[in-house]
């Protein structure tokens, strides 16, 4: 039986899918849109209320503060550091000793040259440090007694797929209007990976339930230039943007307008400065050691495609919707 944490959002519920709902049990500050029967309401915060079942074969812990908005800050240390710890006590109550941690690239931070998992550690947000500092938490408890561990650690880079309304969708919702300009050279270049090979390697690990400790990049290959990525999505979609390019000081600048205006209304706007930082940034993750022998079931054009074809082609209209960066 596994045990997913934070089960009921984007990635969860294409995992739970994948797995089966038979084998899992969901605990979630939410409930699931779709597999309500087997989802416990449970925030990590709570260490008294977050209960992981003595018959879990091993925990997913999927659970994080991730968006870039997040106030106040302290909520990113809280839910993904204090929680983890939570979740981590609540397995050694239970004798669980198998551990599946979703982490980030952003412990990297920005414009480094294409990081492998023993690059150094530069995270520039408060979600990156946090998700580092949980990262320690996690190795300092397979550290104090190893003996039975496996425990996984998963850095993907942006997460997209049909249903999701993070920082990819709106850029492919931008060209899919025919309104979209190009910030920046368009030369940079950005590691992606689609929901439906994250699922497949989140089970390919556990099937795998390697003892030991073990860390992963997670991305699909190639990396596109922004430039590349927009001729994908023009091509699939038959349609033509702007070639118009807006230098990164001007982009930069509107970014803090909008910051600006978001704080005086108190509002939260599509555009900041920080989305327009990470749009122009390269963000290239090396992920040959994942690759080495596991073989994602779809390539990054068949994911892209799949993502347009849902949303903008043939699009689903169910009102079910997951939201994050």
């Amino acid at each position: 039986m596994n045990t997913i944490i934070g089960g009921s959002g984007f990635v969860g519920s294409r995992l739970i899918a994948l797995l089966g709902k038979e084998d899992c049990i969901n605990l979630d500050k939410n409930n699931s849109p779709f597999f309500n029967n087997i989802t416990s309401i449970c925030d990590i915060r709570n260490l008294k209320k977050l209960i992981i079942p003595k018959e879990s074969d091993s925990v997913i812990l999927l659970a994080a503060e991730h968006k870039d908005d997040v106030y106040p800050v302290s909520s990113y240390y809280d839910v993904n550091v204090q929680g983890t710890e939570n979740v981590l006590k609540s397995m050694d109550k239970a004798g669980v000793k198998n551990l599946i941690f979703t982490s980030s690239v952003a412990i990297y931070g920005l414009n480094k040259l294409n990081p492998d998992e023993n690059h150094p550690e530069d995270p520039f947000n408060h979600y990156g440090r946090s998700k580092l500092q949980a990262e320690k938490v996690i190795k300092d408890w397979y550290n104090t007694d190893p003996a039975g561990k496996s425990v996984t650690i998963i850095r993907p880079t942006v997460i997209f797929g049909e249903r999701n309304r993070g920082n990819v969708y709106n850029l492919l919702k931008q060209i899919s209007s025919g309104k979209f300009i190009m910030i920046g050279k368009g030369q940079n270049k950005k590691s992606m990976a689609y929901v439906g090979n994250i699922v497949a390697f989140i089970k390919n690990r556990l099937e795998k339930s390697e003892p030991g400790y073990h860390v992963f990049n997670y991305a699909d290959k190639p990396d596109f230039t922004m430039e590349e990525l927009v001729s994908v999505i023009e091509s699939k979609l038959n349609i033509s943007t702007s070639k118009l390019k807006i230098p990164y000081w001007m982009g930069m600048l509107g970014g803090y307008g909008f910051d600006l205006l978001g704080f005086i209304a108190k509002n939260n706007f599509s555009i900041s400065s920080v989305r327009v930082k990470k749009f122009c940034a390269t963000t290239q993750f090396d992920a040959s050691k994942v690759n080495h022998d596991f073989k994602a079931p779809f390539s990054l054009e068949q994911g892209l495609n799949a993502t347009l074809e849902y949303e903008f082609i043939n699009s689903k209209k169910d009102g079910i919707l997951f939201y994050s960066e």
